[in-house]
């Protein structure tokens, strides 16, 4: 029996199908459900911090008062829905970690020079016929009123040979603000605070066409798996954090045992 179709592609349902197309049909067509990470909930909470500080006038935007916003955002975050029952061993030192990211951001960037339009702005349009959407982290003007898009990351940044495969996901971003605004960004970016170092690059004719027709490509094979119900393994170092081991062939398990556990399609 043919699978539904998900209703849209992110990059991270890009990065997971590219990455696993089994866990890809766990994720997004099942909808199983995930425990809470401490390494997820340290990012939103970093996220969100900085999402307080760009409510602020840019004179404001100071060190103190983006620790301050953390406190807040750390707060805030453990106590919804998705981690409120994530058991940390040690709070003070979660929430140490996390300072240190928001320190080596104001490493990486003055935020009393930015000059924000958006931040985590969702952004959806459709594109040869298949829903795109995301959420932008921060869309700016920079000094020549040029668009740029900017991506924080909270974990290492990756080796070369990774590298421009984390960037396919800032120019998926910069494809939609082209398709919504008319507007290709002047660059886009990646800013790693742990490092911390950021990773810049410019957004071309060659870039958008490879978008669209990587785009294209993915959303064929998901409608191929899809109809044939055949979403496959692909073994590798990231299996063992992945949250459904215990389902995959590849480690013995079977993934007919996870249907129960399958999220209702909505009528």
């Amino acid at each position: 029996m043919p699978l539904t179709l998900p209703a849209s592609l992110s990059p991270s349902k890009v990065a997971s199908f590219t990455s696993c197309g089994l866990a890809f049909r766990f994720s997004v067509i099942d909808r199983l459900p995930e425990p809470p990470s401490v390494a997820a909930a340290r990012g939103t909470v970093v996220h969100r911090a900085l999402e307080l500080l760009y409510c602020l006038a840019p004179a404001e935007r100071t060190l103190d008062a983006a620790l301050a916003d953390l406190a807040g955002a750390g707060a805030e975050v453990l106590a919804t829905e998705e981690y409120v029952e994530l058991a940390l061993e040690d709070p003070d030192a979660f929430m140490t970690e996390a300072e240190e990211l928001v320190r080596r951001y104001f490493v990486l960037e003055d935020p009393t020079t930015v000059t924000p339009i958006g931040i985590e702005l969702l952004m959806e349009a459709e594109v040869g016929g298949v829903r795109m959407r995301g959420i932008i982290d921060r869309l700016e003007l920079d000094a020549d009123g040029e668009l740029v898009v900017t991506d924080y990351k909270t974990g290492r940044a990756p080796s070369e040979r990774f590298e421009r495969g984390r960037l396919g996901g800032v120019h998926f971003y910069a494809y939609l603000c082209e398709a919504v605004f008319g507007r290709r960004p002047a660059r886009v970016q990646l800013l790693y605070l742990a490092d911390p170092l950021a990773i810049v690059c410019t957004p071309s004719d060659e870039s958008s066409r490879g978008l669209e027709r990587k785009v294209g490509a993915i959303w064929a094979a998901v409608e191929r798996a899809c109809v044939r119900d055949d979403f496959r393994p692909n073994p590798g170092r990231l299996c063992e954090w992945c949250s459904f081991k215990a389902y995959c062939p590849a480690f013995g398990g079977d993934p007919d045992s996870a249907r129960p556990l399958a999220e209702p399609i909505s009528a």
